[in-house]
């Protein structure tokens, strides 16, 4: 019996400085609400930005890696909360899943189900996480979502790590392999794509394990600003040929001056210029259905910059869905750049 739990939103996290009631003034504090439990289905109401938290660190434990992800669902809202929310849409919080007594296997199938309700209100879903385990949480609830039964979901990963390893136990480094698996046991393709890629942080095996799977993938030095048209080329690769994405958003892609409250620094890493614009990509295809950003530690975060960043990406991500038409991919001949030209 699963001893996990779901904690309702701490309105004390939500909380920030107002300057006013109208839409002008709004930030994500002033328009967060409690997500509904008997949502099943499209709401009538404005379109919304649905989150659910992901508080675990057995996987980063099992992972070898640092702990302290736990904290970081809380710590993530709390830098969304002052920002400013330009498009006209709402925020639902479903409180988070907590999992207690390293039952992770648990936990990601209660948030497993939970996801899967919260895809149904055909709003795009962010989980908060969390570690890397995060993943096959959300994976599960996409593949229970009524929404997307029959869809073709491509994974976008951006991370340092290919998360491809063979264990005896799940972990923060299994969920993409376990994913492969499943979907081959189902009779789904396996579509993944990674940006950020560390060559020394992954072994031999974990390239093979890659090209066997038929995974795409650009490396961190394949990454930077100035090759950002084979960023986005390879970004649009994947829009072309799915009808749904789940993008994976591990923060130890970023360098580790960026990004330093991760369970992995980078000492490379993919320049933010260059993960905002993949975000602009994504989210102005109007294919972006799931987002999970994991891997934030916000004990060892110095000055809340992991977080901070972490919360740009996301108003990034829901201002774009939400507030923006399908735009198909553009190519060479078009903007590249993730820049508005209106």
């Amino acid at each position: 019996m699963t001893t996990t739990r779901i904690t309702p939103p701490n309105p004390e996290v939500w909380s920030g400085r107002t300057d006013g009631d109208t839409p002008e003034h709004l930030r994500w504090h002033q328009r967060v609400r409690p997500a509904r439990s008997d949502q099943g289905g499209a709401s009538a109401e404005a379109p919304a930005v649905e989150l659910i938290g992901f508080s675990c660190n057995e996987g980063v434990r099992r992972n070898k890696g640092r702990v302290g992800a736990s904290e970081g669902p809380d710590a993530l809202r709390a830098a969304l909360a002052p920002l400013a929310l330009h498009a006209g849409v709402g925020v639902h919080d479903a409180g988070t899943v907590v999992v207690q007594d390293r039952d992770l296997e648990g936990g990601q199938d209660t948030l497993g189900n939970e996801v899967a309700k919260l895809l149904d209100t055909g709003n795009p879903v962010v989980v908060l996480g969390g570690g890397h385990d995060t993943a096959w949480g959300s994976y599960l609830g996409r593949i229970r979502s009524d929404r997307l039964r029959g869809q073709r979901v491509g994974v976008l990963n951006l991370d340092a790590h290919f998360d491809l390893r063979q264990a005896d136990e799940p972990s923060s480094g299994t969920p993409f392999l376990q994913m492969a698996q499943a979907d081959q046991a189902a009779g789904r393709e396996f579509d993944y794509t990674v940006l950020g890629i560390s060559e020394p942080n992954n072994t031999g095996i974990l390239f093979r394990t890659a090209e066997e799977l038929g995974v795409e993938f650009l490396t961190d030095e394949e990454c930077s600003p100035s090759n950002r048209e084979r960023v986005l080329d390879t970004v649009d690769r994947l829009v072309e040929r799915v009808e749904a994405i789940h993008l994976s958003i591990d923060l130890d892609v970023l360098p580790a001056s960026v990004a330093p409250g991760v369970s992995a620094p980078a000492g490379y890493g993919v320049p933010v210029e260059t993960i905002q614009a993949v975000c602009h990509r994504v989210a102005r295809s109007g294919k972006l259905v799931l987002v999970d950003v994991v891997e934030l530690l916000p004990r060892l975060d110095v000055d809340g910059r992991t977080a901070r960043t972490a919360a740009r990406l996301i108003t990034t991500l829901a201002h774009d869905a939400l507030s923006t038409t399908p735009t198909p991919p553009t190519g060479r001949a078009g903007n590249t750049t993730g820049e508005r030209h209106e």
